[in-house]
C-alpha cells in the first residue's frame, strides 16, 4: 500500500521568474531601468541566462509586454458579446485609453518605441482585436469605410490621444479630450442605425459603403464557391475600393 500526496504548487518558472523582474524594473523606473544586468540581479539568475532564454534583451521586452497587456486583451476580447457592435467600438476606446494611462509604462514599451516596420506581439494582437470589432460593425452594415482603413485610423487616434494624455502633467489631464475624440472617430467611422442621406445625384454615398462592408464580411465569414479564387480576391478589392471612396 502506498500513500499518495497532493502534488504542491509548482512555482514560477525560469523564464517567467526574469519576466516578472523586469516587469517590476518597468513599472518602478520606466525603460531605462530594464537593463539585463539588473533584471538579472533582480530575478537572482546569471546574465547570459536572459540571452539563452530569450535570444536578446528585445526578445524579453517583447514577452514583458505580453505579460502587462494580457489582462486589457482579456477584457477587449470580452466587448465582441455586445449586441452593438458601435457600442462595443465606444467601450474599447474607454478601456484602452484607462490601460494606457493607468499603465504608462507598458503603454509606451508598446507604442513609445517607434521603429518602422516592427510592432510589439502585444501591440499586433490589440490590433487584431480592434479589427475583429470593426468587422462585426462592418457586417452590421453600419462601416463608412474599408475595415482596414477604419482599423487604421481608429488605432492611429486612440494612440495619438493617449500618447499626448501621457506628456501632460496629471493635474492637467482633460478627460472630456478622449472623449471627444472618441465621438470624432465613432462618428467618422460609422453609420447611424438607418442612414438616408444622399449624395448630389442621389445615390446615398455613405449607405453604399456600408452595403460594400456587410458584402465583405459575409463573404468572410460564409465563403462562396460560385466564385474563383482570383475572381473573389478581386471582389474584395472592388468592395474595399467602393467603401473607401464612396465613405467619405
Amino acid at each position: 500500500m502506498t500513500t499518495q500526496t497532493a502534488p504542491q504548487q509548482a512555482g514560477p518558472t525560469l523564464r517567467q521568474k526574469i519576466v516578472l523582474a523586469a516587469a517590476r524594473l518597468l513599472e518602478e523606473g520606466g525603460l531605462d531601468a530594464v537593463s539585463t544586468r539588473a533584471v538579472a540581479a533582480r530575478a537572482g539568475v546569471p546574465t547570459p541566462s536572459i540571452f539563452r532564454i530569450f535570444g536578446d534583451k528585445e526578445g524579453l521586452l517583447e514577452e514583458v509586454a505580453e505579460h502587462g497587456f494580457r489582462r486589457y486583451l482579456e477584457v477587449k476580447a470580452e466587448l465582441l458579446t455586445d449586441d452593438d457592435p458601435v457600442q462595443a467600438l465606444r467601450e474599447a476606446w474607454d478601456l484602452h485609453i484607462r490601460f494606457g494611462l493607468e499603465h504608462p509604462a507598458y503603454y509606451s514599451l508598446v507604442y513609445g518605441q517607434v521603429r518602422p516596420g516592427h510592432i510589439p506581439q502585444a501591440g499586433r494582437r490589440a490590433a487584431a482585436a480592434l479589427r475583429h470589432m470593426i468587422t462585426r460593425v462592418a457586417a452590421a452594415g453600419r462601416l463608412r469605410m474599408s475595415v482596414e482603413r477604419a482599423t487604421e485610423v481608429m488605432h492611429s487616434a486612440g494612440v495619438g490621444t493617449i500618447l499626448t494624455l501621457m506628456s501632460l502633467p496629471e493635474d492637467a489631464r482633460d478627460p472630456r479630450t478622449a472623449d471627444t475624440a472618441r465621438e470624432m472617430v465613432i462618428s467618422t467611422l460609422t453609420l447611424p442605425p438607418a442612414q438616408h442621406g444622399a449624395g448630389d445625384d442621389g445615390v446615398p454615398r455613405a449607405t453604399v459603403a456600408g452595403n460594400a462592408m456587410a458584402l465583405l464580411a459575409a463573404l468572410d465569414r460564409e465563403g462562396t464557391v460560385a466564385l474563383s479564387p482570383a475572381e473573389s480576391s478581386l471582389l474584395r478589392e472592388w468592395l474595399n475600393r467602393l467603401a473607401d471612396a464612396t465613405g467619405g
